[in-house]
Order: C-alpha cells, then sequence, then structure tokens
C-alpha cells in the first residue's frame, strides 16, 4: 500500500473530475466510490482512484476550500507530444500560468490549471530517466518564502524511507528571488517522489486544505508517532486532519479505516462517520466499536 496519498477537495465534482483524469493517464481507474452520509457538509462522495499506477484520493464536501498553485503535479513525459496531448485536454476550460513552450529545463513545458483549478507542471523529460509519473510539488511562498530547505530536512526527518535527492538555489541576479533560497528541490517521502521552490514573487495564495496528504498507518503508535511531529497548528486538528508549521495539510488516517469506509453496510459506514466526526487524532479502538457496533 501507497504510504502517502494525495487529497484532493471539490464542492461536487470529485466524481466527474476523477473521471477525467483517469482517462488522461493509463494503468489509472476508479476503485471505490462511497458516500458518506450526515457530516457538516451533508452526504459526500469520497473517491479513491489510480493515476499511472499511484494512489488518489477525492471527496465532494462543499466550497469551503479552493485548489491554487501552491501545491501541483508534475507530470514526467517521454516525448513532447504526451506533453501537447495532456496540455490540450487539461487546459480547456481552464487557465494558463505560464505558457507551453521551451524553456532553460525543459524543451517542452507548461504549468495550467484544468477546469477544476487544480494544477498541472507538464514537463519534457528528454533523456533525464523518471521512476515516478506524477510528482506532487509544493511552492513556498509568503511566509514561508525561503523555508524549502529547512521543511525539507524537517519532512525527511519525520517520515521514514526519506532522503533529499537534489537543491537547487537561487544565484545573484534572481530577485525577487533571494540568492540561496531553493530554486528547486526533489526529495523523497516513504519512497514517493515530490518537489519543492521557493518564490518570492507576490502570490496571492497559501497552502490550503484544498489538497492534503493522507498517511497511512497500521497502529496507533504510529498515528501517534506522526501526530506529535506534524501537528503544529491546534485549531486545525479535527477528524484526523492536521496543519504543519508550514501550512501544509496532512490526514494521520489508520489503514484500516480504508476497509471500513469501502464496506456496503450503510449502517456500519454511517457509525464509523459519526465516530470520527467527533474525532481530532483517530483512534483505531473507538473505531473498530463503532464498526462492529459495540
Amino acid at each position: 500500500m501507497q504510504k502517502i496519498i494525495p487529497h484532493l477537495w471539490f464542492d461536487k465534482e470529485a466524481k466527474e473530475a476523477t473521471a477525467f483524469y483517469t482517462s488522461l493517464f493509463p494503468n489509472s481507474s476508479i476503485s471505490n466510490i462511497t458516500r458518506i452520509t450526515d457530516t457538516p457538509s451533508g452526504d459526500c462522495d469520497l473517491v479513491t482512484f489510480q493515476l499511472a499506477g499511484q494512489d488518489f484520493m477525492a471527496i465532494s464536501a462543499g466550497p469551503f476550500f479552493k485548489f491554487n498553485p501552491s501545491v501541483s503535479f508534475f507530470v514526467c513525459c517521454e516525448t513532447m507530444e504526451e506533453v501537447d496531448l495532456l496540455w490540450a485536454k487539461l487546459s480547456e476550460g481552464g487557465s494558463v500560468l505560464m505558457a507551453l513552450g521551451e524553456y532553460p529545463f525543459s524543451k517542452r513545458y507548461g504549468w495550467v490549471q484544468d477546469i477544476y483549478g487544480l494544477s498541472w507542471q507538464i514537463m519534457y523529460m528528454g533523456e533525464q530517466p523518471f521512476k515516478q509519473k506524477i510528482i506532487p510539488g509544493f511552492l513556498f511562498v509568503g511566509d514561508v518564502c525561503g523555508k524549502v530547505e529547512e521543511a525539507l530536512h524537517f519532512y525527511t526527518s519525520v517520515f521514514h524511507k526519506s532522503e533529499i535527492s537534489y537543491i537547487l538555489h537561487y544565484g545573484k541576479g534572481e530577485e525577487p528571488d533571494k540568492e540561496g533560497t531553493v530554486k528547486h528541490a526533489g526529495f523523497i517521502l516513504e519512497g514517493e517522489q515530490f518537489a519543492a521552490m521557493d518564490s518570492a514573487h507576490e502570490h496571492r495564495f497559501q497552502f490550503n486544505e484544498a489538497i492534503s496528504f493522507i498517511v497511512n498507518c497500521d497502529t496507533q503508535t504510529e498515528i501517534d508517532e506522526y501526530w506529535e511531529k506534524l501537528s503544529a497548528v491546534p485549531e486545525a486538528e479535527q477528524c484526523g486532519w492536521l496543519k504543519d508549521k508550514y501550512g501544509v495539510s496532512w490526514q494521520i488516517v489508520p489503514t484500516v479505516m480504508g476497509e471500513m469506509m469501502a464496506s456496503k453496510d450503510q449502517e456500519k459506514n454511517r457509525r464509523v462517520t459519526q465516530a470520527f466526526l467527533s474525532m481530532k487524532k483517530f483512534d483505531i479502538a473507538i473505531l473498530r466499536r463503532a464498526y462492529e457496533g459495540e
């Protein structure tokens, strides 16, 4: 099982959007759709799906959070034709952040927000080898600009099977970005690739709950450990969600909960939902008792 899973918050479009995304990439499919009821957002569709063999989740839970470019998804392409095809589909009805064209780092690249607001950086890799098709990327702006390198050392200390792959720094004459801050970095958490960048340009957005990262945990001890290390904003703690000191949202979730919520027994789903809605940090024992109706 993939340890860390990107989670996408939609207003009402989770099923529609995930059907669109899974049509774009080979080895992609929707695994399960579950409706959870009687939440503060009403009835919500929870979708588990794969893109290019990588696990994702999405939820339709109301208009509370909006996607922005603070988190985007790099798509590694083997050919320029693949870049152009994905660009045509993802840009339709969306907005261009960096025009499709040739850049010093790639002969074919573009950055776009799709019709749902989700950001994609589509890149021809040329001779550069890659193991992961889709790579989540963090853009550190505003109050956290200049903290990428610190964050990478923090994240790789929290998660196992982790390392910093490379760091490229801004040099002189690249203002407004400060010399020595991070132009681009790659890192690995739990065997999965991520990217991060500092940007001192003016941006009217920051990290929010629209994109969070689920951390699957097998034991209560593991849940407790990640919660203690990552949570830095007490008022953001709710239903397994937390925010770290950089504003990134994480969901610390027991692995068994996926099995519980995939049940076709609506009464079991209802009991588990009502149990976790009252929690901040998840308690596996209480969730099991709710599932079994004890």
